[in-house]
């Protein structure tokens, strides 16, 4: 048993939607949350800046005496895991792994897709985990560079005519010739699951790479015996930016009231 907290960051909100699956799958765990909302999104970022961020991001968590953190953002999965992972003493867990495992696992056809940010994408990373996890499949990715503004900006529900569009001009390419298993590789994407499968239809599996990290997490501690004991977890949340607009749309990623819960931190000190 290990009653320290795990640790989870994102470049803003989206990384709420993997600690919702965390505080599903494992009700007793304390989490602390950072979301870099000052500095979202990382999407577009040099891989140099990319790194920088996420070693902040690091060094802040960790000064929580944490037993793992969870790298909930797909663009820091994607470009920096390997380098962050001798930074610190503790389990980091990507989204990219986790996520094409199932994905392989779910295909009937082999065909699958993958929709991140510019940098996720550039990065090769989910190809390189495709095919050292199932090298006969094929993976076509595509960037879509204005979903996790909007998402921030609370525009991801069925019936905005802004999202929508968007959505049917990003995704057009993976349904000719189709996929049958799709790759959400951010974790804001799936506050848009109900637009893109609108988009993509009803045969087409979607994989939610924060829920499947959150799964590959609670399996890491369980097999070294690192499980909470207590009836209820916490969750504590920090930003970058002001605590009070972070409360207001963070609650929607969560399912769950987050007044009060928030403090704003300084990561440039980090």
């Amino acid at each position: 048993m290990n009653p320290r907290p795990i640790g989870v960051f994102d470049s803003g909100m989206g990384g709420l939607t993997a600690v919702r699956r965390l505080r599903r799958l494992m009700p007793s765990e304390n989490i602390i949350y950072f979301g870099d909302t000052a500095r979202v999104p990382y999407g577009n970022r040099s891989r140099e800046t990319l790194l920088q961020y996420a070693r902040q991001d690091l060094r802040f968590l960790e000064s929580f005496d944490l037993k793992a953190v969870l790298v909930a953002c797909g663009t820091i999965s994607a470009n920096c895991l390997e380098d962050l992972r001798p930074d610190s003493g503790i389990p980091v867990i990507g989204v990219v792994e986790p996520a094409v495992k199932r994905a392989a696992a779910e295909t009937k056809t082999g065909k699958i897709g993958m929709v991140a940010t510019r940098a996720s994408v550039s990065s090769g990373a989910y190809e390189r985990a495709l095919a050292r996890t199932a090298p006969g499949l094929e993976m076509r990715s595509l960037a879509c560079p204005l979903f996790v503004p909007l998402v921030e900006e609370g525009r991801f529900r069925p019936g905005d005519v802004v999202i929508e569009t968007i959505a049917r001009e990003y995704l057009a390419p993976l349904r000719e010739p189709a996929v049958d298993t799709l790759i959400l590789g951010c974790t804001h994407y799936p506050l848009l699951r109900d637009v893109i499968g609108g988009v993509m239809g009803p045969s087409v599996r979607l994989i939610d790479v924060g829920g499947e990290a959150a799964a590959a997490c609670r399996n890491l501690l369980a097999e070294g015996d690192a499980l909470a004991n207590r009836e209820t977890g916490s969750i504590r949340c920090y930003t970058s930016d002001h605590a009070a607009n972070f409360e207001r749309l963070a609650s929607l990623f969560l399912g769950e009231d987050l007044r009060g819960k928030v403090e704003h931190v300084d990561i440039a000190q980090y």
